[in-house]
């Protein structure tokens, strides 16, 4: 387990830096700009992994409903900012609320039902998702990019998962971590 729980945890800097080993200029520009985007910035990576740990806190279908609904979501407004359709408003704003009421929700271990903690996943998502979407490359296949973001967006929702696992047996463990992103969430919002 321990050998796999390493694996799983290498995977994203092995994404995130293997478009470095492309030979020929343009080619990183869709599929891998797509996967390394949400890496890029730690309010993406925080609000990504909070979903999942959060996920693993409250347990049964939340497991799956709550970060499946953040990765729907992020993928419709991920096409919408891709299109340049409409102009969301607070989207930094938007962002780092997330992360800091994620983490808030952690630490306070926050139990809601599983259809309102799939909305809440979701309204943040649509933030993230418009980011990521807005800020394509120019020379990026659409759908490329996309799937690339989507795809990496999971991964981390499942590290999360995997740590909120882990740490649901050290509740002080657990509510510290969200204490954490909370108030890198704060320090996020205080930065804008």
């Amino acid at each position: 387990m321990r050998t796999l729980l390493t694996r799983w945890s290498l995977a994203p800097i092995v994404m995130i830096f293997s478009g470095i080993a492309q030979a020929h200029p343009g080619h990183g520009g869709g599929y891998m700009a797509g996967i390394a985007h949400p890496f890029t910035g730690l309010d993406h990576v925080l609000a990504m992994l909070a979903v999942g740990i959060w996920a693993a806190q409250l347990g049964g279908r939340a497991r799956w409903l709550v970060p499946g609904s953040f990765v729907a979501l992020i993928a419709v407004a991920g096409s919408a900012g891709m299109a340049g359709i409409g102009a969301l408003p607070m989207v930094e704003s938007g962002i780092a609320t997330s992360v800091l009421l994620l983490g808030l929700l952690i630490a306070f271990s926050v139990k809601l039902p599983t259809v309102l903690g799939a909305g809440i996943a979701g309204l943040f998502a649509i933030f993230h998702g418009y980011a990521h979407g807005a800020e394509m490359p120019m020379l990026s296949a659409p759908w490329q990019y996309g799937a690339g973001f989507v795809l990496s967006t999971a991964v981390l929702h499942g590290l999360g998962l995997l740590l909120g696992q882990g740490l649901n047996k050290q509740a002080i463990g657990l509510r510290a971590v969200g204490a954490a992103i909370a108030a890198s969430g704060a320090w996020m919002m205080m930065a804008i």
